[in-house]
């Protein structure tokens, strides 16, 4: 081979046919006398020809190529010594350039796979957009990490000025830097993981040996999910007719405004049910963000068309919240809706799994004892799994088993990061709400070592304005002491308690007194984390906050708040025993506001790695290469393998 042209991966030169690079060859090249986009977006050279070696691996750099340890694909490249392999995305195979010095002695093409021209293409245009997705890198600060898609995980030093340009400054092993001119950080992504990853040396084979090793285990993950997912295509029921009438009627009996994301998301779900494939849709979003009236709404197109819905809450006075959510919202729409819990006697029990079994019931609230093997179904089609993080795998699995062809819709109360989000949308549907509701006012959030006057005061101010306050407490063995101090701290306050080990029973009587204003504080353990709507609550203490993961702190903090009343959020902490992590965790948490999830997500994963979210398996991967990479990876694994 005599010479070579190498364009840059853009979506201009994407478009075109590789053929055209040949026939236009000439008009390229004296394009590049007066055209600064043709100088700046290729490189032309042939053997014999004289380049600075280091300038030359630069401007492949320069045109969006990745560095990997072999080139299989069209924009990668490969170095070893004065040897360069690189896959030119206007070619239909890779090349081999060797330099002797700082002169092009040798170009060879090198053998490969058979290539579709057409297929890459489109592979290419996918990677191009999952890069500008996940190459947010706004609002970096010093002392980040990054990941560098050809180098590594490098600490973000600050942005630096030469002459006409400006970089990102990145720092390696042992003092190694790493300046990126601003507008080509395309390579760049945040790293989640472990809080302090291991950092390479710059030109190290490592990284590019990890970079091969998760790439192979992304493409098993995706090969894995693609096989659950073509399982589920072959699957088929009978699609659902809207009732535009019964549509109208319960938007109209809605007192609050939709929110565009809500409106998204139940136009979604009603395209899902049009169709003779089953709904799997996963509704994910912040607490108090009206994902409850969605499912309402879905379960009433059930009924509408002579199936039964079932919905599985992770608690008895979770699921006794929905029922009388549902109960009041239908009381003018010809609905049966019914609750079954371990709290009801034999005989109502009974009746209930008649109903059930005849059909009787449209809608069924429970617990997992709607999982057990006595439950009989007329016409099941429509199962919601509240809170679904909350319940395992087999739990999950059970009513799916049993009737193949069901419609799931999950809720999931934790919000997910965009970018594994991203990599799960290629095989599973997921509605984010991020909109919080018109008029939900930010929660006050306060951190500070424990402090009674404070106490005192925040419960003095709640109680003064007819409010109820939450005191959290996650010890159940001296909760009975928090109460004697409380009333000390507040001789006129009505205080009570609730705690897991309670029998069942008492805890609904406590809630059910609670709710209706009977008591003025309730000390609790984290039990309230689970979806308990009570307006007049506006006043959250915890009493040790270090005790709580930034996730969760964050989910119970939304406890409060749910009205149009300014509520109050104090987080406090034991002064001598406050560690560094925790203190993070806090800060983050006092500088979030409403709809921040994604960061508290994101945040939550960087304090204590990344490992559980695709599975353990994942997790060494995960946290070597980062989890916005270890994602893009996914993404494009799925894109390469359905095509």
């Amino acid at each position: 081979m005599k010479n070579i042209l190498v364009t840059a991966i853009l979506p201009y030169f994407i478009e075109k046919e590789n053929s055209w690079f040949e026939k236009n060859i000439k008009r390229i090249l004296e394009s590049t006398q007066t055209h600064t986009f043709w100088q700046d977006n290729i490189l032309f050279f042939k053997k014999g020809d004289s380049f600075d070696f280091f300038k030359f691996l630069r401007k492949i750099d320069e045109l969006g190529y990745e560095k990997v340890f072999k080139v299989e694909q069209p924009g990668e490249f490969a170095q070893r010594g004065g040897i360069i392999d690189i896959f030119p995305i206007n070619l239909n195979y890779p090349v081999r350039i060797e330099f002797l010095g700082n002169e092009i002695e040798n170009i060879e093409k090198i053998p490969s796979e058979p290539f579709h021209e057409e297929k890459t293409k489109k592979i290419l245009k996918k990677k191009l957009k999952s890069q500008r997705l996940f190459s947010d890198i706004k609002k970096i600060r010093s002392g980040d990490y990054l990941v560098h898609l050809d180098h590594g995980i490098g600490k973000f030093d600050k942005k630096e000025a030469f002459g006409n340009k400006t970089y990102y400054v990145l720092e390696y092993a042992q003092k190694d830097k790493l300046y990126i001119p601003v507008g080509l950080e395309k390579k760049l992504s945040r790293y989640t993981g472990f809080k302090d990853p291991k950092i390479s040396r710059l030109g190290s084979l490592a990284w590019q040996k990890k970079k091969r090793k998760a790439r192979k285990e992304t493409e098993k993950l995706a090969r894995e999910l693609l096989n659950i997912y073509s399982e589920k295509e072959t699957i088929e029921r009978t699609p659902y007719v809207i009732d535009k009438e019964m549509e109208s009627k319960l938007k109209s009996g809605f007192v609050y405004e939709e929110t565009p994301d809500q409106i998204q998301t139940l136009n979604e779900i009603k395209e899902d049910m049009k169709k003779e494939k089953p709904m799997d849709r996963v509704v994910c979003g912040d607490v108090g963000f009206g994902k409850t009236e969605i499912t309402l709404r879905a379960s009433v197109i059930a009924s509408t068309n002579n199936r039964q819905t079932a919905l599985i809450a992770p608690t008895t006075i979770l699921a006794n919240q929905h029922f009388n959510n549902f109960k009041n919202r239908l009381s003018d729409i010809p609905v049966n809706v019914s609750l079954l819990t371990r709290l009801q006697n034999k005989k109502e029990q009974e009746k209930i799994k008649e109903g059930i079994r005849s059909g009787k019931i449209d809608i069924i609230i429970g617990t997992h004892r709607l999982l057990s093997s006595d439950i009989d179904f007329k016409n099941l089609q429509l199962l919601i799994i509240d809170d679904e993080q909350r319940f395992g795998v087999k739990q999950k699995e059970k009513l799916r088993k049993r009737k193949s062809k069901i419609d799931v819709l999950s809720l999931s109360a934790t919000p997910i990061p965009r970018t594994l989000y991203s990599a799960l949308s290629s095989f599973k549907d997921i509605s984010l709400i991020q909109t919080p509701p018109p008029g939900r006012l930010p929660i006050k959030t306060y951190v500070s070592p424990y402090n009674k006057e404070k106490i005192k005061n925040a419960i003095d101010f709640e109680l003064k304005r007819n409010g109820q306050v939450y005191f959290l407490h996650n010890r159940v063995e001296t909760i009975k002491e928090i109460k004697k101090k409380l009333k000390k701290l507040s001789p006129k306050s009505r205080i009570s308690i609730i705690h897991g080990k309670m029998k069942e029973k008492d805890m609904m009587k406590t809630m059910d007194e609670f709710q209706k204003g009977e008591t003025d504080i309730l000390i609790a353990t984290t039990i309230i984390e689970n979806g308990l709507d009570l307006p007049k609550v506006n006043t959250l203490i915890v009493e040790n906050a270090t005790l709580l993961g930034l996730a969760q702190a964050y989910q119970i903090r939304g406890r409060v708040g749910r009205a149009h009343t300014q509520s109050f959020a104090y987080f406090f902490y034991p002064p001598r025993s406050f560690l560094p992590k925790a203190q993070k965790r806090l800060e983050a948490l006092e500088k979030t506001t409403l709809g921040s999830g994604y960061q508290i997500a994101l945040k939550d994963l960087e304090m204590r790695g990344a490992g559980n979210i695709l599975g353990r398996e994942q997790s060494g991967s995960i946290n070597q290469i980062g989890l916005n990479l270890y994602c893009q990876m996914i993404s494009e694994s799925m894109e390469r393998l359905k095509d």
